[in-house]
């Protein structure tokens, strides 16, 4: 498929006017990692986000030394506001009542506050949309953990807890992939025209354990780098041949991680961007765009692990680089959003119908499996086959 179809799919219901009813949801929950909005934030988020793991603050400290570089403030926070926006603006324009709220697992507005506003508002059964388009422990079981809590909570109050639904996985949809190509584009015609034929993609997403990779996904899907790679993979290749669709040249590439942050003697997915930056180099390779495909936004481990730990490492090895950008609040990317609620609507509603996924490994699923993404110790997870509130 060419980057022009790539960048203009999305919103594939919109001219199917049976299949524009959201029923039977009655709201959609934009649900993201959240972030620190000063310095005083960020110790006590970084609690947050390790609670029960009894890190001293002192480490915490060393630990938000990124987000203190850039005044304690992580852009997440606002580029959450600018998607909800985006959202709400591509809901009014197609007609799609819609409610559309916005809450985090590790900072303000909380997912518990915000799904007992959703409740006191009456909302009674909730599509989420989870920042993070792929298969994984933290990238979706967690969150779906964090809903099981709050569900709990709220439960624990008395009050009659709403029903909350996962949208499946996006990151072969369209309206995800298209916006990357074209950020590749633009970061190649940005280099020196001297070297931008040769110019190696390397294709970057958040490293994980290697354990924890190996079983993400459905259990049929487990094994070496399971579904998580797999993935990544996948998009990789579709934006290479769109690519090469656009300019004619056939770039090489390689899918490369950042952002670890685990101990030392655990194995976790490799080779970081740096080391990778370095190996290119030493081969001669005259330029390098790195193309942030497993991030939804320019956060914090963009914002610093790309734009400048990794910058700054190609400037010492006088490696042309550029950063490519991620989808961010594309109205393609609120236009798929669109898209997966009102699909789920039509086959809650008992419809047939035809989703829309690029690539070889097609559509996900909507309902996670028994033993998909499985946590080293088991807790209950909202919105999955073994969900207690289904």
């Amino acid at each position: 498929m060419s980057v022009t179809a790539l960048s203009e799919a999305g919103g594939r219901i919109d001219g199917m006017s049976d299949l524009r009813d959201p029923a039977p949801y009655d709201a959609l929950l934009l649900l993201s990692f959240g972030g620190p909005e000063g310095p005083d934030d960020v110790v006590p988020f970084l609690a947050n986000v390790t609670r029960g793991r009894g890190i001293p603050e002192e480490r915490l400290k060393e630990v938000g030394k990124h987000y203190f570089l850039f005044g304690g403030v992580s852009p997440i926070n606002a580029q959450n506001r600018a998607l909800l926006d985006a959202l709400r603006k591509d809901f009014a324009d197609h007609g799609l009542d819609l409610p559309v709220y916005w809450g985090n697992r590790n900072w303000a507005p909380y997912l518990t506050d915000v799904l007992r506003e959703m409740t006191a508002d009456g909302h009674r059964r909730i599509a989420v949309l989870a920042t993070s388009a792929y298969a994984s422990y933290s990238g979706c079981r967690q969150y779906r953990e964090n809903l099981a809590e709050s569900l709990s909570a709220l439960e624990a109050e008395g009050l009659d807890v709403p029903r909350v639904d996962k949208l499946r996985h996006y990151f072969n949809h369209p309206g995800f992939v298209g916006p990357m190509a074209d950020g590749v584009l633009a970061s190649l015609a940005d280099l020196p025209q001297d070297v931008r034929a040769g110019a190696h993609i390397a294709f970057t997403t958040h490293s994980i354990p290697t354990s924890a990779a190996d079983a993400s996904g459905p259990v049929e899907a487990h094994g070496e780098g399971g579904a998580y790679v797999a993935e990544h993979l996948d998009v990789a290749r579709l934006i290479i041949e769109a690519v090469r669709a656009e300019t004619g040249v056939e770039h090489p590439w390689q899918l490369v991680y950042q952002s670890r942050s685990g101990a030392p003697h655990i194995p976790w997915l490799e080779p970081d961007i740096c080391d990778h930056l370095e190996t290119l180099h030493g081969e001669g390779v005259p330029a390098v765009v790195m193309a942030p495909i497993g991030f939804v936004s320019d956060h914090m481990e963009v914002l610093y692990d790309l734009d400048t730990e990794a910058t700054a490492k190609a400037a010492e090895l006088g490696l042309p680089v550029r950063r490519s950008a991620t989808v961010g609040d594309d109205p393609r990317f609120a236009a798929a959003v669109r898209d997966l609620v009102l699909e789920r609507a039509a086959s809650e509603r008992g419809r047939a119908v035809e989703r829309c996924a690029l690539g070889s490994l097609g559509p996900s699923h909507d309902l996670c499996p028994v033993g998909c993404c499985p946590a080293r110790a088991p807790k209950p997870a909202a919105a999955g086959a073994d969900s207690p509130y289904a």
